[in-house]
């Protein structure tokens, strides 16, 4: 593994000045006892290590090094240290391709010759498991010998996640600059393969190679090695011209959605919720399902788990029959027994009761259950009854076995002592309650993608020949309506009977047909055709068709005659669009005129299995029409059957195809029929 040594070192070359210093005294305050070697040629020592004036001098190799100099120095002491057979290196400094000077980042990659790199740019790296800090600042972790990983592009965010006191085993850190080398795929892997790791996080800004992150998340699971991902950049981007719906719908951040999905990466909106979601994954791993239990003493508690949980895919259901009986008797009269539970005050200080309670709750075979519990940390209040309620529930967990966390409903709510005192008793002590139920969620979701085969990396995004040198392609090639539906009709796509014609030949084509007709103008400038008044629909005489295809005549000289289909159940939407950074992509959801309007979609990457079509029309709510409602129902078999048409056709031209658009897909009681389509292929 590439980066075992730079990680994991035994030996360690500082190379700079003030902030070398610090790294070595963090490094030892780790308790690192291995070699290290500090070089400076102007100080006589560096975090009380005696110095060498230059990195020639190092009576040895290094495992890793960590250089704080001016940018313009760095390419040669990396050069130096590649000669000495050195492990890797942090580069901290700033000004290299992040700031636009791409020569000297190329000098300095040329320099390290597939030595590893972190950085430029970079805060540097603290494994607490390996007892190594090539970080030049404060932190606040302690030795661990396993524990959780976080990776992040940002060293700022990586200095406050230092700065805990949240009871997160955080065994390793690691900040990666502008990734002139090592990006967070391969940081991704070297972690997955790291025993001591029990879950990964990571803050994202972006993802330099999608098919080797794929990769790296596929290891992972491999490893069963959760993880849980912050990205930015949810907002929506600057508007683009697009000719389908395909391409506005499925935007860059739906993609990495689709990705985080396709390897049961679960994806959290906030920093506190991917440190929470860490924290329960440590504590236990991934939950075998969706159903919790909810204690409290406050009825306002319990009520705001329900609304919280609401928002989340998670559920509260009622105790078993014989459990709720059972919890009867240990509760006062004035109890409510439901989910969540309000056990109110009346046991509140007797350990006993509280225990029995606990426990009689804890054996309703949740997959996990959570109690509310804020202790006091203020000066002037004692803990004590709150203590007595949280070991009470510790006694409780370990009677029953079951999986529990205690959450403090703010962060003033628990002390660092009672989280430490939890975790060691295996239960998660996590920190608000909106953010559990992020936690709570995410760990549920991980644990079911984790029932389900590793899936295949998506293909990768094909350069074109003839490319431009900017990577654009040549051109552009917009079929005909009916040349597209003749192609898609080749790989089993249901089509209906078509002709194109001039437009005073329309009627005689309609006869042809058959009535009814749909008249279209046949202009592939025009994307969205009814939009210009260029789509008339079920004219059942010649003379309408007549009619129609006369009004068309300003947006053109020819139009598409087609049978009408009717009768439709529900309308869908298929599209294929290509991305520069995960290649194809397919989008499902609710179709017709209001397509991004509702804006019920799913998307998923290519490659894609018949499972992977049919959860993922389980989840539009368009689909419970085609499943049935009142009385109707539609051809699910045949709406899969055209979505593997369309894939297969997207496979066969991988090279070329830019955008595919089917809107809609008009699903009947006994077909799928493809009433509109469009394909864009680059020419190049």
């Amino acid at each position: 593994m590439r980066l075992q040594r730079l990680l994991n070192p035994r030996s360690i070359a500082f190379v700079g000045g003030a902030e070398c210093a610090v790294a070595i005294e963090r490094t030892r305050a780790l308790g690192f006892t291995g070699q290290i070697w500090a070089v400076n040629p102007r100080r006589r020592q560096l975090g009380a290590i005696e110095t060498v004036p230059a990195v020639s001098d190092i009576d040895g190799s290094p495992d890793a090094a960590f250089i704080a100099l001016p940018r313009t120095a760095t390419p040669g002491v990396i050069g130096e240290l590649h000669a000495l057979g050195c492990g890797g290196a942090v580069i901290y400094a700033a000004g290299f391709a992040e700031s636009g000077d791409h020569s000297l980042q190329r000098a300095l990659l040329a320099a390290a010759a597939g030595m590893p790199l972190l950085g430029p740019n970079c805060y540097g790296f603290i494994n607490a498991a390996s007892r190594v800090a090539l970080w030049p600042d404060e932190h606040g972790l302690l030795p661990l010998d396993h524990g959780v990983a976080i990776v992040t592009q940002s060293g700022n965010i990586g200095c406050n996640l230092t700065m805990l006191q949240r009871g997160l085993p955080l065994a390793a850190l690691l900040t990666l600059g502008n990734q002139a080398d090592v990006d967070i795929a391969e940081a991704v892997e070297a972690l997955a393969l790291d025993p001591r790791i029990t879950a990964i996080g990571l803050h994202i800004e972006g993802l330099r190679d999608v098919a080797a992150f794929a990769k790296a998340a596929a290891v992972a699971r491999e490893q069963r090695k959760p993880i849980v991902a912050l990205k930015t950049g949810r907002s929506p981007q600057g508007a683009r011209i697009t000719m389908s719906h395909t391409a506005s719908l499925a935007g860059t951040d739906r993609l990495c959605d689709a990705l985080f999905e396709r390897y049961g990466i679960a994806r959290v909106p906030t920093l506190t919720s991917l440190v929470e979601a860490l924290k329960l994954l440590h504590f236990g791993g991934p939950l075998p399902g969706r159903q919790l239990l909810s204690l409290s003493c406050s009825g306002g508690e319990a009520a705001l788990v329900a609304d919280l949980a609401s928002e989340r895919c998670l559920s509260f259901p009622p105790f078993p029959e014989a459990v709720a009986r059972r919890l009867a008797t240990t509760l006062d009269d004035l109890v409510t027994i439901d989910n969540p539970l309000d056990y109110h005050t009346f046991i509140w200080g007797r350990r006993e009761q509280l225990e029995n309670t606990f426990a009689v709750a804890l054996d309703g075979r949740f997959d996990a259950a959570m109690l509310i519990l804020d202790t006091p940390t203020h000066p002037a209040m004692k803990p004590d009854a709150w203590q007595l309620t949280a070991r009470a529930f510790i006694e409780a967990q370990r009677r029953t076995g079951a999986r529990a966390v205690v959450v403090a409903s703010l962060p003033e709510g628990m002390p660092p002592a009672l989280a430490d005192e939890l975790g060691r008793a295996g239960i998660a002590p996590l920190v608000g309650i909106d953010d559990a139920l992020h936690a709570l969620e995410a760990a549920a979701f991980v644990g079911a993608q984790n029932q389900l085969p590793i899936a295949q990396v998506p293909w990768s995004p094909t350069v074109v020949q003839g490319a431009s040198a900017a990577g654009l392609p040549c051109g552009f090639e917009t079929l005909s309506e009916l040349e597209a539906k003749r192609l898609l009709g080749r790989f089993g796509l249901d089509v209906p009977a078509a002709v194109e014609c001039s437009i005073a030949d329309a009627p005689a084509a309609a006869q042809c047909v058959g009535f009814p007709v749909a008249v279209k103008i046949a202009n592939e400038s025009i994307a969205h055709k009814s939009d210009v008044g260029g789509v008339a629909l079920s004219l059942g005489s010649a003379d309408a068709v007549a009619a129609a295809a006369a009004r068309m005549a300003a947006l053109g000289d020819r139009v598409l005659v087609e049978r009408m289909v009717d009768d439709a159940i529900a309308e869908l939407i298929v599209g294929v669009a290509r991305d520069p950074q995960f290649g194809m992509a397919l989008l499902l959801g609710a179709g017709g005129v209001l397509a991004e309007l509702v804006s019920d979609t799913v998307t998923l990457l290519l490659p894609a299995t018949r499972a992977d079509i049919e959860h993922a029309l389980r989840r539009l709510r368009v689909w419970r029409l085609v499943q049935g409602y009142r009385g109707r129902r539609g051809d699910e078999a045949a709406v899969v059957r055209a979505i593997e048409a369309v894939i297969a056709f997207a496979d066969a031209h991988r090279d070329r195809l830019e955008e595919l658009d089917i809107n809609p897909l008009r699903v009947l009681p006994e077909r799928a029929v493809a009433v509109d389509a469009l394909i864009r292929l680059r020419t190049a």
